[in-house]
């Protein structure tokens, strides 16, 4: 099948992988409003038809308190109602967006039983954060009524700082597999690259995404001794040792400029602000319209849950904004170490045809939306660059061969889509 092709800054990019990355991206962005929707409708029906004070009242014979005030029997079966029967409801749009879509876009490798398998693991382990999270939030809302948000915000970077650290170990692969990257050149190369910028890291580890997706993706993961170099096993077989090591270049600038932290911290601070707020709503609601018994009421759980979606909404693109900046600075970073600009843009063309995203999605879009630059924007960056420096930025048409595949380069066969798979 002839493919047909349009030159963007001296690179190839594949047109009818683009059509296909902006009906795909409008389709997941449309089902996204309409599970927000459904949240929201079903929140307000909830007040209104005063449901929250039902449930609470059926909920009464769990009245056990180890502390004064905190409920935890009441608490969990409450949260584990709304939370389960939400996952019934909206069912329906995680096959279609997690299931159905991508198969259609033939972004998806997964059967129905390992897709319903992985469904259910993530619904345990949310629950379970979920549960320890709420009921924290409870029993500080019992013992300190004033300052339980700042509790929670500074439990929270804890909690944050040692998932950064757990969760290569603990979390990822309860969803795929680790292998060791065998010895060879690419290897060599990758570790020697990381001894250059002082990077401790324990190895390089292919991570097993073809038995789910075909999107490439590379990152360096965890904080101290769990530091390691990943590359998806469907980047392995379509991009050059160039292409993956100024990727992974891109990884090691995050490490230099230390954008963990920077992500953690400004999180944190903006989840104190968004508690901060959560907290005066919460005590205008008890103490002045009386809409609930009192702090600890779990009535209040769906008002929570409601004020929270809301301050997420607002400081997302907050959040985004300062994630595109670190992106930003991360390629820089890249091009700096590495030199190889023709490298670098060719390794974001197969991104994009492989991944299916959009290199140029609307200014507003990317605004709300996106934590990476365009890659349209990121290719610029990289001309740009080579502009200032004297270097050539084309791209042969060697470059962009397939690898060692015998597919087309950067499409796949079958896998869900993560269109900013270069972190």
């Amino acid at each position: 099948m002839e493919t047909t092709t349009q030159q963007s800054n001296n690179a190839t990019i594949d047109t009818e992988r683009q059509k296909k990355a902006r009906e795909y991206a409008r389709k997941r962005r449309r089902l996204s409003f309409i599970n927000m929707g459904i949240a929201a409708l079903a929140l307000l029906f909830i007040f209104w038809s005063e449901l929250n004070i039902v449930l609470r009242n059926l909920l009464q014979p769990l009245n056990w308190q180890p502390v004064p005030g905190w409920y935890p029997w009441q608490v969990l079966v409450y949260l584990l109602i709304l939370t389960l029967g939400y996952q019934v409801i909206t069912f329906p749009l995680d096959y279609y967006g997690g299931f159905v879509l991508p198969h259609r876009y033939g972004l998806s490798t997964m059967t129905l039983r390992s897709w319903l398998a992985d469904l259910l693991k993530g619904l345990v382990l949310s629950l379970i954060l979920e549960i320890l999270a709420i009921e924290l939030i409870y029993l500080l809302l019992a013992t300190q009524p004033q300052t339980w948000w700042l509790w929670v915000a500074l439990i929270m970077l804890f909690f944050t700082v040692v998932m950064a650290n757990l969760a290569p170990v603990l979390i990822l692969p309860i969803f795929y597999k680790f292998t060791p990257l065998p010895e060879g050149e690419l290897t060599q190369r990758l570790l020697a690259l990381a001894d250059r910028t002082h990077t401790r890291v324990r190895g390089v580890f292919t991570m097993h995404l073809s038995s789910k997706t075909t999107a490439a993706n590379a990152a360096l993961m965890g904080l101290g001794n769990t530091r390691r170099i990943v590359l998806g096993d469907t980047m392995l077989d379509r991009y050059t040792p160039d292409e993956i090591e100024v990727v992974l270049a891109h990884e090691l600038g995050h490490h230099v400029h230390h954008d963990l932290w920077k992500l953690i911290l400004t999180q944190s601070v903006l989840t104190l602000g968004s508690l901060y707020l959560l907290n005066l709503a919460l005590h205008w609601a008890v103490e002045i319209q009386h809409y609930f018994l009192s702090l600890t009421d779990v009535a209040a759980m769906p008002y929570l849950f409601l004020l929270t979606a809301i301050f997420g909404l607002i400081v997302l693109p907050l959040s985004n904004g300062l994630s595109r900046a670190i992106e930003y600075q991360a390629d820089e970073y890249a091009l700096q170490t590495t030199k190889m600009v023709a490298a670098f843009k060719s390794a974001m063309i197969r991104l994009a045809n492989q991944n299916l995203a959009d290199i140029e999605p609307s200014p507003l879009i990317e605004f709300l939306f996106h934590d990476h630059p365009a890659i349209g924007k990121r290719l610029k960056h990289a001309d740009e660059f080579a502009d200032r420096h004297a270097l050539n930025a084309s791209i042969s048409a060697e470059s962009l061969a397939p690898v060692s595949s015998t597919e087309p380069p950067g499409i796949p066969s079958s896998g869900s889509s993560t269109p900013d798979a270069a972190h």
